[in-house]
């Protein structure tokens, strides 16, 4: 293991600089489609600070993470195990989480979004008795902008747009709502948020 690297990459003031992050992320999540600035770190490649930064202020020792096609590497593996502790998942064992014969957990799935899109029906999406434990995914796209797809619901004063990758598969997400799985997406420096309770329309 090269330490060097996995050391580096973290938060430089944690306490200042996680509870910043969360701020940020949050309000994301309670105004979506608004696109905020989430660059507090520098994680390994192919994570993007946005994405490195998100994971690393959500995700705790309880929380298992997936790294999905590119994103999983051994470098990444040993960031996340030494900056945040979550375990590690397999592709193969999603499905385990997913509330088959026990309580859902919660699960943080990351990494480009055209990596993650195959892994979505085995993703957690909750439980009417625990809803909230489902998954949220830290998507990775080449650019965010407020262009393309119309967004509508809570946090949304009118219409809001989003340069999402896709919009059925929000349409459906959110068609089963309050169950289903919550979006961040990242892009370099930025972040958006996509709740499952809001509403999609394409352009």
């Amino acid at each position: 293991m090269n330490m060097h690297k996995t050391a580096g990459g973290g938060f430089k003031d944690a306490p200042v600089e996680a509870a910043r992050s969360f701020r940020i992320l949050m309000n994301a999540m309670a105004r979506p489609g608004s696109i905020s600035q989430l660059d507090a770190i520098e994680p390994p490649d192919p994570l993007s600070p946005a994405a490195g930064t998100a994971l690393l202020t959500l995700a705790d020792p309880t929380t298992p993470v997936f790294l999905a096609g590119a994103a999983d590497t051994e470098t990444a593996r040993n960031w996340v195990a030494f900056h945040i502790g979550a375990p590690i998942i397999e592709p193969s064992d999603l499905r385990s989480f997913a509330g088959r014969g026990r309580p859902p957990g919660e699960v943080f799935a990351v990494g480009a979004w055209a990596d993650l899109r195959g892994h979505l029906e085995a993703l957690p999406i909750g439980r009417p008795d625990y809803p909230d434990r489902s998954a949220t995914l830290i998507a990775d796209l080449p650019t965010i902008a407020n262009s393309g797809a119309k967004l509508s619901g809570p946090g949304i004063r009118a219409i809001e747009a989003l340069s999402l990758p896709e919009t059925e598969v929000f349409q459906e997400n959110n068609a089963r709502f309050p169950l289903g799985f919550d979006v961040f997406f990242t892009s370099g420096s930025l972040v958006a948020a996509l709740p499952r309770s809001t509403r999609v329309e394409a352009a």
